[in-house]
């Protein structure tokens, strides 16, 4: 399945040589996929799963923002999305071992997943934006955060 994606990923590698290496293009596009499929359910929750703005959870007996719920239903699915393709498509030549690197990947994933949350959070309740855009332009800020985490930590 490697060898499919990375020859599938190949054929347009050409267009960005100038610019990227080819870890880096793997990155980009592992990366870019993750984002755009993480964006694709916030909305999808955030409109038809989730319409209300609070969800009430019966165990803690109090309702809490949908953001809140939504942001860490598709940072789950981000995690494991996001490590099977930094590990199998695009940090192959890494040495560490897979569970060393699950355990980093969730270090670097948490710290995203607060700094994302924290984002969303401020613009939402500071100025009353709405939660989808507020999505989009948190993430611009924790791609950037997620790279250097991953290709200087967790996948070293």
């Amino acid at each position: 399945m490697r060898a499919q994606i990375h020859r599938f990923l190949d054929i347009f590698y050409p267009l960005f040589r100038r610019f990227l290496d080819k870890t880096t293009y793997y990155y980009a596009v592992a990366g870019s996929t993750n984002l755009a499929l993480g964006w694709v359910l916030f909305y999808t929750f955030d409109h038809w799963i989730f319409p209300n703005k609070t969800v009430w959870i019966p165990i803690l007996n109090h309702s809490i923002h949908s953001y809140t719920v939504i942001a860490a239903l598709c940072g789950l699915f981000s995690f494991l999305f996001g490590f099977v393709m930094m590990r199998f498509v695009v940090f192959v030549e890494s040495q560490l071992k897979g569970h060393v690197q699950f355990f980093r990947y969730g270090l670097s994933a948490l710290i995203s997943a607060t700094v994302n949350w924290l984002l969303i959070k401020l613009m939402v309740d500071t100025f009353d934006w709405n939660a989808s855009l507020c999505n989009v332009f948190a993430s611009v800020v924790v791609v950037t955060i997620s790279y250097f985490l991953q290709r200087k930590f967790s996948f070293k």
